[in-house]
């Protein structure tokens, strides 16, 4: 078969890898200019909306769809549930499971990173929402620490000092940069997966608390799966099928 992955995630990564029997195409959304590469033939860069997207998948005769991207993508997640649908093309959508609290946190739970914004409950606060959710906090007058993989651009708070790292982290280094920064609250996504929970364990260790957006909705009757192993099997099915 011939197979997209809308990836950009490390789990995309490993699938591109773990499907030699069929043609693969990777699709980058082209944010980060030096993106982890996966195995395989890839593309970088948007379709262009639903219509594009469209267009695509009719010309390059793709057989089936796996939307691997991040748990927070829904633009691209609601094309492909869409689009999909329209030409009856198998399409699953892969999501890690979220995180859960342990004994000792103190997570508030938001819909959005604008309600985050609103509700920062200190005033130093670690900000680990990407670079491009940085407006959301551009009138708010606390001190941020920002972290994100490329420099980001404004609008942004105006007293702001980013760090540029990628993870996956360690608990330990979580540590030392809270401590160093004076770190009283941590505000981040429900991503998900291991390369970025260190934060939640240090912010659990220090006793401050979490301010953690919801996953937006998944569009109504698509298929779930919430492994690598899975997403596998969902393909090698469609194959048999």
């Amino acid at each position: 078969m011939k197979i997209l992955i809308l990836g950009g995630t490390g789990e995309a990564r490993r699938l591109a890898g773990e499907l030699p029997e069929h043609q693969v195409i990777s699709s980058l959304a082209g944010r980060v200019r030096t993106p982890r590469m996966p195995p395989g033939q890839v593309r970088v860069g948007g379709f262009g909306g639903p219509v594009g997207l469209r267009q695509w998948l009719l010309d390059n005769e793709i057989d089936a769809v796996v939307d691997a991207t991040h748990p927070f993508a829904a633009r691209i997640t609601a094309s492909a549930a869409m689009v999909t649908a329209e030409l009856d093309l198998a399409f699953v959508v892969f999501r890690r499971p979220g995180w859960t609290p342990e004994p000792g946190d103190d997570w508030r739970w938001v819909d959005s990173v604008a309600e985050a914004a609103r509700k920062l409950p200190a005033e130093r606060v670690f900000l680990t929402t990407g670079r491009e959710e940085l407006a959301e906090f551009a009138d708010v007058g606390n001190w941020f620490l920002a972290r994100s993989v490329e420099p980001p651009e404004p609008p942004m708070p105006q007293r702001l000092q980013v760090v540029l790292d990628r993870g996956p982290f360690t608990v330990e280094g979580e540590l030392a940069l809270m401590r160093e920064h004076g770190i009283q609250a941590l505000v981040t996504k429900d991503s998900g997966g291991e390369m970025t929970a260190a934060k939640l364990t240090a912010a659990r260790e220090l006793k401050i608390p979490v301010v953690i957006v919801r996953r937006p909705p998944l569009p109504d009757g698509v298929s779930t799966v919430s492994s690598v192993a899975e997403a596998v099997s969902w393909v090698r099915g469609i194959a048999e099928a």
